[in-house]
């Protein structure tokens, strides 16, 4: 059994244009689904702690058609996450970085977040990243100065499928325009339904919503290799 942290934006909102957002439904719950049932520990994280605020727009039918992660978040399984300031981050096996827009308004610029991205890679653990997720690692720097992502092959949100006026108005960056300057950017086929890929044998980033069970998939597998 490995220990696994997931962390979650703790939310955002733009009053002025009456926009909210925070971590995105499927991408907590499918990959937890899925490291649950491989026998994992699964710990949650955010910035400010306590009950993070959902994207509610992930539990709409086009998301989440039979309500499953719905019902999960009613339930209460993401009512309670630490402060990523107070994670012992040597205990863990991997980190898994949930997607959402909220992302990309307070996990990216976070520096405890950098630390805990850091000691996991450093101790050999697994960092993964969802949809807007891979933010955060464009500004974790390692010791030589460059991003732990630099050059490398990576994936995330692409801007031919933001919704209609974010990255005009809302948004404080491109995630694919940013990554693209720091990491050799792949947002694969847009045709087919999941897309993950592995930086190296340590980082794995997934494209959209639609690719958690994928990333599910990925981290369960990688987890038993290293058994």
């Amino acid at each position: 059994m490995a220990k696994i942290l997931m962390v979650l934006s703790s939310g955002y909102n733009d009053e002025a244009n009456e926009y909210e957002t925070g971590w995105w439904g499927e991408e907590l719950f499918a990959p937890l689904h899925a490291l649950e049932k491989a026998g994992h520990q699964v710990d949650l994280a955010s910035p400010m702690g306590g009950k993070p605020t959902v994207d509610k727009k992930s539990f709409e039918p086009e998301y989440d058609p039979n309500g499953t992660y719905k019902e999960l978040y009613e339930s209460g399984k993401a009512d309670e996450t630490a402060k990523i300031s107070e994670v012992m981050a040597e205990e863990y096996e991997a980190l898994v970085i949930v997607g959402g827009h909220g992302a990309m308004f307070d996990l990216a610029k976070d520096d405890d977040l950098y630390r805990v991205i850091n000691t996991v890679y450093d101790n050999g653990g697994i960092v993964a990243a969802e949809c807007h997720g891979p933010a955060p690692l464009i500004w974790t720097i390692r010791p030589d100065g460059k991003s732990i992502i630099d050059g490398k092959k990576v994936t995330g949100y692409p801007d031919e499928i933001e919704p209609e006026g974010l990255l005009d108005n809302i948004l404080p960056f491109s995630l694919e325009q940013e990554l693209s300057k720091t990491a050799d950017y792949d947002k694969g086929d847009l045709n087919e339904n999941a897309h993950a890929v592995w930086a190296d044998d340590q980082i794995v980033t997934s494209r959209d919503p639609f690719s958690s069970e994928l990333m599910g998939e990925e981290l369960v597998k990688a987890l038993e290799k290293r058994k």
